[in-house]
């Protein structure tokens, strides 16, 4: 707030920030005598011991007796200051509010700096609260982007000879000779399995996320009933004739 004391100075009276009148009057270029001016910015409802305070003080004034002269001064509060400020209706007048509101905002802040050693604790907790809660965030949002990316290439045909061989060992174990479209039956019963499982329409939407339930579906799959139904209907068997399971 250096920067900003320049402008016009603050004051500490009793605990609180103040501005001397005879500054912001000074600062204001006000031509009025400086009692009548303030006796008439007093007037606008401000209440003394609440909105500012009366101070007499001496000055050096070589012309005066004793080179000591006696002057009123007020302190007022920042509030008070603004809204004098703001009556002039003057390019200075602005300035001064601006600035007012400037250095109750930066007080406001420091005031809201852990000052205990207990606070200081608090608040590196507090922010380290913060901060873990932050990087879980960033960790489950990279992991759901890499979740989401598509399987490599090198996956991909993993599962699909994967596949392959679950029906040629499904087609060995129970000893089955099939044409082409019986064999295809099996492989759209499995792949639809997979799709299902995974919740993709085709297997091409495969997902990093999906790749060990696929596999792990395939590892275990065996046709549906309907499935070896429709097989038994394309041989032409009868039911009850031959069994495929």
């Amino acid at each position: 707030m250096t920067d900003m004391d320049q402008l016009i100075k603050i004051l500490n009276h009793k605990g609180n920030m103040v501005v001397s009148g005879r500054d912001l009057y000074d600062f204001l270029g006000i031509k009025t005598p400086y009692t009548q001016w303030m006796e008439r910015m007093i007037s606008y409802e401000f209440e003394e011991n609440v909105d500012f305070a009366v101070i007499n003080k001496n000055v050096k004034d070589e012309s005066a007796f004793g080179n000591v002269r006696k002057i009123t001064d007020h302190a007022l509060t920042l509030d008070m200051a603004k809204e004098i400020a703001m009556i002039q209706r003057t390019h200075k007048g602005k300035q001064a509010r601006q600035y007012f509101i400037q250095v109750q905002k930066a007080y406001q802040q420091q005031a809201r700096l852990p000052k205990t050693p207990d606070e200081k604790i608090h608040l590196l907790l507090e922010n380290s609260d913060q901060v873990n809660r932050q990087v879980k965030q960033i960790d489950t949002r990279v992991t759901k982007l890499e979740d989401d990316q598509p399987i490599a290439p090198g996956e991909y045909s993993y599962i699909g000879t994967r596949v392959k061989h679950a029906v040629n060992e499904y087609v060995s174990a129970h000893h089955l000779v099939l044409n082409n479209k019986q064999r295809s039956k099996l492989y759209q019963d499995i792949n639809r399995g997979v799709a299902e499982v995974t919740g993709i329409k085709t297997r091409t939407q495969l997902r990093k996320k999906d790749f060990d339930v696929a596999d792990e579906f395939i590892t275990n799959w065996v046709p549906s009933t309907a499935t070896l139904q429709i097989i038994k209907q394309l041989s032409g068997v009868s039911e009850g004739q031959t069994e495929l399971v």
